[in-house]
């Protein structure tokens, strides 16, 4: 068993330093583990501070600008069994990734952990309350589209088999839509998922990436794709 953590960076040097120092002191070291680390394009003093660090770090260069690029170059680049995506601003909690791995890695007929953080025993602490009503309310709307019991789809820390992530190439997703794009097409394709609470921090340090006016019509486009390819394989079955 083993475990790849994708870790996209774009201008993170006020907070990288922190989160793999938070990584490097963890249980993580106790697994066969990799560090992916997908440099989209920064231009700050980001890659410098994680050549600084001593662990087993990987260091990618995106080939294109953009989230869903980065995620693609981590899949593509990694040798592990499992893959989890975690952000650089320490939103995600270490200890929900290793229940994660644990989850997966003691079953095999489990393609993916989600998290949610809006069920029972999950936390959620600094969500600003706009972002806060637009999530549940477009998670709310995919939860009854899908026919799904999960409530959380479009946050980004989950694991995956890179078995399974595989299978659901090509991503098509140029932005943050492929936290979408990835568990609608395991739902879709009725690949086997657990769902577990977990807890999120709302950003400390640096500035987030995410922009929802800027990408509002890419999510758009990720649920029409994944919802008409959900259509296409009902008809086919």
């Amino acid at each position: 068993m083993s475990l790849t953590v994708i870790i996209p960076v774009k201008n993170e040097e006020a907070i990288i330093g922190n989160t793999l120092g938070y990584i490097e002191k963890s249980w993580i070291k106790s697994i066969n583990y990799e560090i992916i680390i997908v440099n989209d394009f920064c231009t700050d003093n980001t890659i410098n501070k994680i050549k600084s660090r001593n662990f087993n770090i990987k260091i990618i260069n995106n080939t294109n600008p953009g989230l869903g690029h980065a995620i693609v170059n981590g899949i593509n680049n990694s040798s592990n069994e499992y893959i989890a995506i975690f952000m650089a601003d320490l939103s995600d909690s270490l200890e929900d990734l290793e229940k994660y791995y644990k989850i997966i890695s003691n079953d095999n007929k489990i393609d993916a952990v989600f998290g949610s953080r809006f069920i029972k025993n999950s936390k959620v602490i600094n969500y600003p309350k706009i972002k806060y009503l637009l999530n549940r309310i477009v998670n709310n709307f995919i939860k009854l589209f899908f026919l799904t019991k999960y409530n959380d789809v479009t946050n980004a820390f989950k694991i995956y088999k890179k078995s399974t992530l595989l299978k659901l190439f090509p991503i098509v997703s140029e932005n943050f839509n492929v936290f979408l794009e990835l568990p609608l097409k395991i739902i879709s394709r009725e690949y086997n998922y657990k769902i577990t609470p977990i807890t999120w921090n709302g950003r400390k340090n640096g500035i987030t990436k995410f922009n929802l006016q800027e990408i509002g019509s890419k999510y758009i486009f990720t649920f029409l794709y994944c919802f008409l390819e959900k259509i296409l394989l009902k008809k086919k079955n």
